[in-house]
């Protein structure tokens, strides 16, 4: 073998292994974001899981206090049977919405009746839930933070040809319901 013939292999060779050492730390860095997806979305998840089981009980507990507010109660009711942890994660994303708007107008009811925010039981649980809001508003944004990277690294290049090969698609981001991002108006004049 030549010199020549030496050079040209090991510089093919050489190729190779960087070519290769890419590939398979973009795979696993691919890898890395979708399991930091997977994780964001089970916190979340696991506070929607919490949220869902508190309700009933801060329901019962104002139900019989609120006999003209039914439509209310209905309405929280409803939110929380059409939870479902099998739904995609849209179909989550706008039931958890609904279920927050849901929540916040109860709570608004709720501040209406004296005898009901005075009692301790109501406000125990309405702190829980509003605790668990709270986590859950935190942990949609850690799981967007991620969905982002995610989605920012399989489109970029040299990555977007792997995302072709492997079949990576952009996640979907857990965005606010139409008409959740507009300012409510408030009324400070007196009665």
């Amino acid at each position: 073998m030549s010199p020549l013939s030496v050079a040209a292999v090991f510089s093919v060779v050489l190729v190779l292994v960087v070519v290769g050492f890419l590939v398979l730390s973009t795979f696993n860095a691919i890898v890395a974001l979708e399991q930091r997806i997977s994780k964001a979305w089970s916190n979340i998840d696991v506070m929607l899981k919490q949220r869902h089981d508190e309700l009933p009980n801060l329901v019962e507990a104002v139900k019989d206090l609120m006999a003209y507010e039914q439509e209310t109660l209905v309405r929280v009711t409803e939110a929380r049977a059409s939870y479902s942890p099998d739904a995609p994660i849209p179909s989550q994303a706008a039931v958890s919405e609904a279920t927050t708007a849901a929540i916040r107008q109860l709570f608004a009811v709720v501040e209406r009746y004296p005898s009901i925010r005075s009692q301790e039981n109501v406000l125990d649980l309405q702190g829980e839930i509003e605790r668990l809001e709270g986590m859950i508003a935190d942990r949609r944004e850690l799981y967007n933070d991620s969905v982002y990277h995610f989605n920012t690294r399989i489109r970029q290049f040299p990555t977007n040809g792997l995302a072709w090969v492997f079949g990576w698609t952009p996640r979907p981001f857990f965005i606010a319901a139409e008409g959740e991002d507009a300012r409510p108006e408030v009324d400070l004049s007196p009665d």
